[in-house]
Formats: structure tokens, sequence, C-alpha cells
């Protein structure tokens, strides 16, 4: 054990009051004269002073304290009090070399041994008898060191009607946008063409009823959104009895509801002039539809 560890359980004995009266004056000395035996000192103090925590204090009771002051009344004195001694110097103040050197300071490492076995049993005891209390008689211990019962969680389950809420979808027909139509006749028996326009889409469709085709000539659809602009080309009349054009996408819905459309005969793959060559019969849109 090297002389910081013999310092150390010294300072543990000194704590624990195992110490004779000479060892216990040369404590005090080198307390006044060492700092670091004095700050061992301070810190097993701290540490075996936490043990008292551990155990409630117990009052005595008022019978005992008197039978004490009664046998102390009647013990006389045993001798006069008188100063402790001066010390003898510490052992780390014997030389080395000097007789019996070597043997003073094995009995002073033998002592220290035997005082840090003893506070180590002291504290594993304290500690069992902890735990046994703690075991069998917890009533006894502070609030703080017993142990905590299990807290028991009381599940209760309550039921309680769910309203299901049912969403129907109901497919509403959307209306149907309303069909303009424009009626082309040359005489009043007859309608030669009978024009259908869808102004959502934009498209227009002809229908060729009593109009007679010739070899050498074709029918040109025609439009004039206002009166005081020439008219514009919505293509050719197909050969066959219904004819399809998306021509009408340049226009707003309010021109092509509002404007006069017409139908011309002309030559072969339309109007050279990009107006019409032949006279034209006219007609404007109506609504066929709500």
């Amino acid at each position: 054990m090297s002389m910081d560890e013999d310092k150390d359980g010294l300072a543990a004995e000194y704590v624990l009051g195992t110490l004779d009266a000479e060892e216990r004056a040369q404590a005090d000395a080198l307390i006044l004269v060492d700092a670091a035996f004095a700050a061992s000192v301070a810190r097993w103090e701290r540490r075996l002073g936490e043990l008292n925590v551990l155990v409630a204090p117990v009052e005595p009771g008022a019978p005992l304290w008197d039978r004490i002051k009664a046998g102390l009344a009647g013990t006389p004195q045993s001798g006069e009090m008188h100063l402790p001694e001066v010390p003898a110097p510490p052992a780390s103040a014997v030389r080395a070399d000097a007789p019996g050197a070597e043997i003073i300071q094995m009995r002073q490492r033998m002592q220290r041994w035997r005082g840090f076995s003893t506070i180590s049993g002291l504290m594993a005891a304290c500690l069992v008898g902890i735990v046994l209390v703690r075991e069998y008689k917890p009533d006894v211990l502070p609030p703080e060191l017993r142990p905590q019962r299990p807290v028991q969680v009381v599940e209760r389950i309550v039921e309680k009607p769910v309203e299901v809420v049912r969403e129907v979808v109901r497919e509403v027909p959307a209306p149907r946008p309303a069909q303009l139509v424009a009626v082309f006749q040359k005489d009043e028996q007859s309608p030669e063409f009978i024009l259908t326009v869808d102004v959502e889409k934009r498209t227009l469709t002809v229908r060729t009823v009593a109009a007679q085709r010739q070899p050498d000539r074709d029918f040109q659809i025609w439009i004039q959104p206002r009166p005081d602009v020439p008219p514009e080309s919505l293509g050719l009349v197909s050969t066959g009895e219904f004819t399809v054009r998306t021509t009408l996408a340049a226009y707003e819905p309010t021109v092509i509801s509002g404007a006069t459309y017409g139908i011309s005969l002309e030559p072969v793959g339309g109007s050279p002039t990009g107006r019409p060559t032949a006279p034209a019969i006219h007609a404007k849109l109506v609504q066929a539809t709500p």
C-alpha cells in the first residue's frame, strides 16, 4: 500500500471512530498540517454520513434519560482533566534507515488495512440490513427509501354506438348544350341543306337533303359574323349525306350564334378568290333544343 492509501485508510478509521486515543490525537494533528489528509477526512465524513440518512432516528424515552442522569450524579470523577500530550511525529517523519523503521511502517500499514476491512464489512452489513428491512419491515424506513408498490391499472371498456354515415352519390346528368339549327331552303317545297351547330364543341354538321350536285361544281359553306364584314369560308360540303367541320373553333360562341350562314355553288375545290363567286342561299341559326 502507498502512503496516500495509508492516509486515506487512517481518515476512514478516524471518521468511523475505530482509532484509539493516541492514534486519534495523531490524526487531529495531521488534519491541521496536511490539507490532503483533511480533504480525505471530509470525503469519508460525507460517504459515511449518508448511511445515517438510511436509518430513521429513534428518540430515547424520558425514563432512560432519567436513569443516565442519576448514574452520572453518583459517579465520582476518575481523575484530573488534562490536555492531550503533543503527538509524536507521524510515520512519514521517521527515517527509512533508522532502526526499527520498517517494523513501524509495516505495523501502520497493517492497521490501515484492518481499518479498510472493518469499514467495508460495516458498509456491506448496512446494505444487507437495509435490503432486509425494505422487504420485511418497510414501515420503519423513511418514506423515500420504502419500496414503491406497483400501481394497479383498471381498464374500463365503454361501448358506445357508432353512427355510420353513408354517403350516397347520385349521378345527375349535366344539361346538354342547346343545339342550333339553320335550314337552307331554295324554294318552299323542301330544304336543300340543314346546318346543325354545337356551340360548346364549336363544330358544325351539314346534312344534304334535296340539293342537286353538278360534276364540275362544289358546294361551299360561308359565315358572315356581322353585316359590315365580308363572308368567310368554313370549308366545302362533302359528297356524302353528312359533312362535319371544326372550322368554327376560331369564333366566339356569341359570334357563332348570331352570325349569318350561306352555301354557294363554286368551282371544284372552292372559290379561287376567297369570296362567294355565285349567289348563295342564306340562313340564321335557331335554337332547336332547350
